[in-house]
């Protein structure tokens, strides 16, 4: 992922996508195998018009191939590719070859159907496929040539360790990381790459016949209910605050079972109607939530303990202390959040609340999204 979720401030600076800085690579490449020189700078056209420039960062030429590096500024993202540096090396390619794209060392290889690539391309993305390919026109232009077949090498420094900090080993992506990007730029805390692998991961899971997936908010949901139902690990996808972008695409890409799980925070805030669950969207009504105790049974003495409660975890604690199930009536009315996202006759929706621990405190069961009540957690399997 190249960045996370939404910024702070307008004012932080934003940064250039691995694709951008691949096919800025690829254009200094070129031009040195077409005129033996490599430029002390090069710029390249984005999708959307604008033509930064890039310092080349390392440069090498030999006996039929030129490859040159540029270092990506994430900007002030907190991208786990800021600061690497991704190479391109280009080579002649057979008459009426095309452009062939190769990924070296550091760049994964498809193993998986459902990406917008078939197994075994290297994990180059169509837009950074373009550019690059746009890149290596200007490249002959300039130099007065004729050719157009090209083979282009992507390789990024140290590249395998990186991915290890990415969701590509989940979206069998092998090798290293992908060279990404849809508009070329990198907008600092940007949810949009967030949820373009939420995406992903639905049609990997989709792809590989799977008919149920769980989205999670976190890790520990994650492994609680990977155990409950025994998954496999494509069909986890992490959600992360993002539930209505992951049911929004569910919806329009069914599977038929679906279970979102989450932690007692996020569970809460999904169950009062919202549907991105970060922090800074809002904090849980705890007096709502007392309120909901109340309906429940809770006497009025706990009614206060939870309306007064610092978290939502420490009121779910006091609820527990007193044997008071609101973790189902969380779920329910969590249910009915997401199934009005949904609303799929051929969907069936089910919410599992974790506490801290992994630990179940709050079910219902599979119910087609249509309905309007969630059935009871003993429907569940």
């Amino acid at each position: 992922m190249e960045a996370a979720i939404e910024p702070e401030s307008k004012n932080l600076r934003r940064g250039w996508t691995t694709g951008t800085c691949a096919a800025a690579a690829s254009k200094a490449a070129c031009l040195a195998l077409l005129s033996g020189r490599f430029p002390a700078a090069v710029e390249v056209t984005l999708p959307g018009g604008q033509r930064p420039g890039f310092a080349l960062a390392m440069e090498d030429k030999g006996e039929g191939f030129a490859t040159a590096g540029i270092v990506k500024d994430a900007g002030d993202d907190p991208d786990v590719t800021h600061g690497a540096l991704i190479m391109s090396t280009v080579r002649r390619a057979a008459p009426g070859s095309g452009i062939v794209f190769k990924a070296g060392r550091g760049v994964g290889t498809v193993t998986r159907p459902g990406l917008p690539l078939p197994p075994g391309e290297p994990s180059i993305n169509p837009v950074p496929r373009k550019m690059i390919g746009q890149a290596v026109v200007e490249a002959v232009a300039e130099c007065d040539g004729y050719e157009s077949d090209f083979e282009v090498e992507i390789s990024v420094a140290d590249g395998e360790r990186i991915a290890e900090k990415t969701l590509n080993g989940r979206l069998g992506i092998v090798g290293g990381i992908s060279i990404l990007g849809t508009t070329g730029i990198v907008i600092p805390f940007s949810c949009s790459a967030w949820i373009h692998s939420i995406w992903r991961g639905i049609d990997v899971a989709r792809a590989a016949g799977l008919t149920h997936i769980a989205g999670s908010t976190g890790n520990t949901s994650e492994k609680a209910v990977e155990a409950h139902h025994g998954l496999p690990e494509v069909a986890l996808i992490e959600m992360g605050d993002f539930v209505g972008g992951m049911l929004k695409y569910v919806r329009d890409h069914p599977v038929p079972k679906v279970t979102i799980a989450g932690g007692v925070a996020k569970m809460t805030k999904l169950a009062q109607g919202m549907l991105d669950v970060h922090s800074k969207r809002g904090l849980a009504d705890l007096e709502a939530l007392a309120k909901l105790a109340a309906e429940a049974g809770a006497d009025g003495e706990l009614v206060a303990k939870i309306a007064g409660a610092n978290i939502v975890s420490h009121a779910f604690q006091l609820a527990g202390e007193a044997n008071l199930l609101l973790g189902d009536r969380i779920a329910a009315l969590a249910w009915q959040t997401a199934a009005k996202v949904l609303s799929h006759p051929q969907i069936a929706l089910e919410i599992l609340v974790f506490d801290r621990e992994g630990r179940l405190i709050g079910r219902t069961g599979f119910t087609p999204s249509n309905h309007f009540e969630p059935s009871p957690a003993s429907a569940t399997s």
